[in-house]
């Protein structure tokens, strides 16, 4: 999905909801402006992939920026930069250095993708060929360097608080990687495990975005914390989102081959949950992970009959709501109730 489809999408969100005119002509407003400030995002991420062809004086040299180039011409929900924004709108005017971090936030994320391709040996991502099937596994890496690079250098003239938790952030990161990648060898059933991969991956992105925009907002110390603790129920569902599609999702509205992660042995919630159920499942997870496909499809058709992605459906919709309620200590503004409807939209996916 595009940035403009996801602003569509938000929009019919508030029509189902039956939102007042004036409200919706209010949140249409900075729906409106937001677009406009990601079009500037847009441009920096750009500018920042590009690398020195484009005489910017930005570090970067082929191939490793067209692989980088590659990824993010692909397209993308762009979530992370656009609740940024959205974050910084609470509380005043969006300047460049809200832009910057918005754009640091996306590069971060593209970078984390380059990584994971590399790591699970991803073919697909977002409709087309991974950078790694095009370049090669070391362009891949050196790309997704180069993105973690330029993303530091936009990040660089933030609040130093700000500089300080994306250096925390980006250790988490690696950390929830690393904790996946220990899975390969022993294979936890353990949901705790689960879910220090997913705050470390998926989350602590979500709640640095979030904290990020908030502080440069001008937002006060209890607002950064609540918009921090809301990126990060709205990460955990966002990733428990992603797992229920890789079970009950179309490929074609994705851009993701389905059963991706359960081919490369991720133990994602659905999976957990139906293993619990069934014992005969565990075995043949170790099959799964040497290609085989029909095991795979047994495996998805046991997990969605036991109900399993139902159940993490409904652990979606927890998180979200938990979002919401952390929405609750941010002053009542446009902003606000449109970050409530990109978390109402996301759940929304798997309805």
């Amino acid at each position: 999905m595009t940035f403009s489809a996801a602003l569509r999408t938000l929009h019919d969100t508030a029509v189902a909801e039956r939102v007042g005119e004036r409200t919706a002509s209010r949140l249409n407003d900075v729906r409106v402006f937001v677009a406009h400030e990601m079009l500037e995002v847009e441009a920096l991420i750009a500018r920042h992939t590009n690398g020195r062809s484009n005489g910017s004086g930005v570090a970067g040299v082929p191939p490793a920026t067209h692989a980088a180039r590659h990824l993010s011409d692909a397209g993308g929900k762009r979530v992370r930069p656009m609740a940024l924004l959205l974050a910084a709108a609470c509380f005043g005017p969006i300047d460049v250095r809200a832009r910057e971090l918005a754009a640091a936030a996306e590069l971060v994320h593209m970078a984390t993708l380059l990584h994971d391709d590399v790591v699970d040996d991803g073919d697909q991502r977002r409709g087309r060929p991974t950078s790694r099937r095009v370049w090669g596994n070391a362009v891949s890496v050196l790309a997704g360097d180069l993105l973690l690079v330029e993303a530091l250098r936009l990040a660089a003239h933030a609040h130093a608080e700000t500089w300080t938790e994306l250096i925390d952030t980006l250790g988490l990161l690696v950390d929830g990687e690393v904790v996946q990648l220990r899975g390969r060898l022993a294979v936890s059933l353990e949901e705790s495990t689960y879910f220090e991969i997913v705050r470390g991956k998926t989350a602590s992105l979500f709640a640095w975005a979030l904290r990020a925009g908030a502080r440069q907002g001008g937002g006060s110390r209890t607002a950064i914390d609540a918009l921090g603790a809301f990126g990060d129920h709205l990460g955990v569902a966002f990733q428990l989102v992603d797992d229920v599609l890789d079970y009950a999702g179309d490929a074609n509205m994705t851009g993701k081959t389905v059963f991706a992660d359960l081919l490369e042995g991720k133990m994602t919630l659905p999976l957990l949950r139906a293993a619990a159920m069934d014992a005969t499942l565990p075995p043949l997870i170790a099959r799964v992970r040497d290609g085989d496909v029909d095991t795979a499809v047994h495996i998805a058709a046991r997990v969605r009959a036991l109900g399993a992605c139902d159940a993490t459906r409904d652990m979606a919709r927890s998180e979200t709501a938990a979002a919401l309620v952390r929405l609750e200590a941010v002053p009542s503004c446009a902003a606000r109730d449109v970050l409530a409807d990109v978390a109402r939209d996301l759940v929304a996916r798997i309805c």
